[in-house]
């Protein structure tokens, strides 16, 4: 009874606030998802003309897919660069490793927006990258192969991302049992083969943790695209955003998240078909 008593204790504070800000307005999103009115308010008139909309129409459904392949680019590209980091981490940095994961997450605790500006200016057509490139021969003077575009969305949110895609990465590898590397080295497996036959292996539950850290909110994202990715870079929440904040089509705009939230389930679902959900959330 007492354990029961402290578990509930325990449990109710964060059901009641995941109930309260995540549940609840879910539950209104989706009432509004079924409204007619364009207006900031729900009419009372159940309809599923929002969606038969974004179903008909094919330029909504083909920025939802190019947000999705970005989200998967973003998430790759993160968990490549990452999973070196964190090995390193683990494996060779001994004592400074703490120091090290903190000096990589430090640039992180300043604003998303002054880190995308800054990349803005890095990408742009008189920036630092581009006078690099000019020096080398690669393009013209007042020119950028990367300048606004999905690859600048992509190479803006993998460096915004890969410190923090590296520690489920971090924490699975720090939990691989030393022992068993040395066996491996015992029964004659070299380094590169005693890390396909059991590092890697054992880590693979934080990678895709990583990975779904990285893609879900990538997703999402319309800050990004809206100041680097151009009218070619445009994701699925820069429509999301347009139909909340300046068309005042709420009913719409609900409907476009409920989409793209059923979009991130469904992925999440077939990624779990091979990987067992505890084994996801012992990565983490």
């Amino acid at each position: 009874m007492k354990r029961a008593l402290r578990l509930t204790t325990l449990l109710t504070p964060v059901t009641a606030w995941l109930v309260l800000f995540s549940l609840v307005p879910l539950g209104v999103m989706a009432v509004y998802s079924f409204q007619g009115s364009a207006l900031g308010a729900a009419d009372g008139v159940f309809t599923l003309g929002n969606y038969q909309r974004f179903f008909a129409n094919s330029s909504f459904q083909s920025v939802l897919w190019r947000s999705t392949w970005i989200a998967v680019l973003t998430a790759v590209f993160s968990v490549g660069l990452a999973y070196p980091l964190a090995y390193y981490l683990v494996f060779q940095a001994g004592r400074s490793r703490v120091t090290l994961l903190t000096l990589i997450i430090a640039p992180a605790w300043t604003s998303e927006l002054l880190r995308i500006l800054a990349w803005k200016l890095l990408l742009g057509s008189n920036g630092g990258i581009n006078y690099l490139l000019g020096l080398l021969g690669l393009v013209k003077e007042g020119t950028s192969l990367l300048q606004f575009g999905p690859a600048t969305v992509v190479l803006t949110l993998v460096y915004t991302w890969v410190p923090f895609a590296a520690l489920p990465i971090f924490a699975a590898l720090d939990r691989v049992d030393r022992s068993l590397l040395e066996a491996a080295a015992d029964l004659g497996d070299s380094p590169i083969r005693s890390f396909m036959r059991v590092t890697f292996p054992l880590s693979l539950p934080g990678v895709v943790a990583a990975f779904f850290f990285v893609f879900i909110p990538s997703l999402g994202e319309w800050v990004t695209p809206a100041l680097v990715g151009g009218t070619s870079g445009i994701m699925f929440g820069n429509l999301i955003q347009d139909q909340f904040a300046r068309a005042l089509n709420w009913p719409l705009g609900a409907a476009f998240s409920l989409v793209m939230l059923t979009m991130a389930l469904i992925l999440t679902l077939i990624m779990t078909r091979f990987v067992r959900l505890s084994e996801l959330l012992e990565g983490v």
